[in-house]
């Protein structure tokens, strides 16, 4: 992470992205003592401080210090949507007509908030419509965390209002954020400096607090950046599996074709010698006719066999530019029953959201592209289906 470096002609020091290590520096060049940086910390993210005058206990030199040189700002927020689920769905402006989104989903043992890492997507999956936007740009550890800092802000400012019996209050949450999982737009380890730091915040007691075990990065399996995590921030992972073998996954996850299956799954053993979970959850979205059959659903289990995990089967949620359809309820439960028979813990995802475009493979934003993979998606997706069913 970039060390800050105050100056009289620099622009304001966003404090957002900031770890202890970084604030301990910037108070220090004022003769602070490092104590003075964990205070700020705390009043940053754990009470979600957007001024320096509010912070009481620090004393008003130091205030005055901060107001001159420094800020604390998030992403601004675009647009915000409800479903009548429950579920929240905000669109971050990251600037330059670039825009992504955040998902609050509460649910009845845990209020889970998912996080975008990227401007876009290079990955290119044909079944998630942030592929089809194209990529813009990595996003900063400030602009990824701010979507936790926002988010936080506003769920607990409806169970104040709630509390109060301010007009609103029914649709005030009955969850906070409790877990973090990075699945919104974009590949998170492919920004791996950027959401290193990130992590590092939602971990630190002096910011969010949260247990390895609830924070969650999903990858699509960026071999080498997978062994990194798991020396430098071991946390839940994801993967993003979606095919049983390599000719399909090529497909499906085009990232296969540089990091073959076998290959991520020697890397998944390797993680879990550092995991904070003793199992990979194996993501596997169920697509009608391309990978939902019974063989599909052998070839899952031998790979049970390969790697310690759990299978996560998740309906797909259809959008026009696919041209791919969801497995019917009836062939998903049968495909998720062989994967426990043959005694692998599996479940099947609850669609939430999907009024507001808020469901797994939904969240698009606004991306301006730069690599022109809108052009070329279509016909990969029409190609799928054609040589799955041909």
């Amino acid at each position: 992470m970039q060390r800050p470096t105050v100056t009289a002609s620099a622009e304001p020091v966003n404090l957002l992205g900031m770890d202890s290590a970084a604030l301990a520096e910037l108070v220090g060049q004022w003769g602070g003592k490092p104590f003075r940086a964990r205070q700020l910390q705390r009043w940053i993210h754990q009470r979600g401080a957007d001024s320096f005058d509010e912070m009481t206990d620090l004393a008003r030199v130091f205030r005055e210090q901060l107001a001159g040189h420094c800020a604390i700002k998030a992403p601004a927020v675009a647009t915000e949507q409800r479903s009548t689920d429950g579920t929240r769905k905000w669109l971050f402006d990251v600037g330059r007509n670039n825009a992504v989104e955040a998902v609050f989903i509460p649910e009845d043992d845990r209020g889970t908030l998912c996080i975008s890492s990227q401007a876009g997507c290079t990955v290119a999956c044909p079944f998630c419509s942030t592929g089809y936007q194209g990529f813009n740009r990595n996003l900063t550890t400030a602009e990824i965390i701010g979507q936790l800092w926002y988010a936080r802000r506003a769920i607990e400012a409806d169970r104040e209002h709630a509390r109060i019996g301010e007009a609103g209050a029914a649709a005030a949450p009955d969850r906070v954020i409790s877990n973090v999982v990075m699945m919104g737009m974009g590949e998170p380890l492919l920004n791996y400096d950027q959401v290193l730091g990130a992590l590092r915040l939602m971990l630190d007691d002096n910011a969010y607090g949260l247990s390895r075990r609830r924070v969650t990065v999903s990858t699509s399996g960026v071999v080498p950046m997978m062994d990194r995590l798991g020396r430098d921030c071991p946390v839940a992972l994801a993967v993003s599996l979606h095919a049983p073998n390599d000719a399909l996954r090529d497909r499906l996850v085009p990232l296969n074709k540089k990091y073959p299956l076998a290959e991520l799954l020697d890397a998944c053993n390797r993680y879990l010698e550092h995991a904070p979970r003793d199992f990979i959850t194996f993501e596997y979205i169920m697509l009608d006719g391309v990978n939902d059959s019974d063989q599909h659903a052998k070839e899952l289990l031998d790979i049970a066999r390969q790697v310690r995990c759990k299978f996560n089967l998740i309906p797909f949620n259809p959008f026009p530019q696919s041209g791919l359809t969801r497995s019917p309820a009836t062939r998903v439960r049968l495909f998720a029953q062989r994967l426990m028979d043959g005694g692998v813990v599996t479940t099947v995802r609850k669609t939430r959201g999907d009024d507001i475009a808020a469901a797994c493979g939904q969240l698009a934003g606004e991306v301006k592209d730069r690599t022109r993979i809108s052009e070329r998606l279509p016909d990969r997706a029409v190609i799928t289906i054609n040589q799955e069913r041909g």
